[in-house]
C-alpha cells in the first residue's frame, strides 16, 4: 500500500506544468507560481470551485482547509482524507484546470 505523502508526490509529478513548492510551510504543487494542491495532516488539499468543490466537500471526512486551526477556513480549498485517496488524482486534475483558468 502506498503512503499518503508518496501518493501526493506521485500525483503532483504526473500533472503537466506542476512544480513542487511550499504553501504555509507544507509541501504543495504549483502551476505558473500558483498553488493548487498541498499536503496537510496526511491528507491532500485541493483548490477547487463549482461542481468539483461540491463533490470534494461531500466526501466522507472532507472539510474546508483551515491550516491555522483557528476556525478561519480557506473557502476554495478542500481537505480530503486518505480514505478517499482513490479520488485524489481526479480532484488534483480539477484543481489544476481551475488554477490555470484563473
Amino acid at each position: 500500500m502506498i503512503e499518503p505523502m508518496d501518493l501526493f508526490h506521485k500525483i503532483g509529478y504526473s500533472l503537466t506544468d506542476a512544480e513542487p513548492g511550499s504553501l504555509f510551510g507544507k509541501p504543495c504543487y504549483k502551476i505558473h507560481g500558483k498553488a493548487f494542491i498541498c499536503f496537510f495532516q496526511n491528507e491532500m488539499v485541493f483548490k477547487l470551485s463549482g461542481q468539483a468543490h461540491q463533490e470534494a466537500i461531500e466526501l466522507n471526512g472532507s472539510r474546508l482547509f483551515d491550516p491555522s486551526g483557528e476556525k478561519r477556513p480557506m473557502k476554495e480549498w478542500v481537505q480530503v482524507s486518505f480514505e478517499n485517496s482513490a479520488r485524489w488524482k481526479k480532484l488534483a486534475e480539477s484543481a489544476a484546470k481551475y488554477i490555470v483558468s484563473k
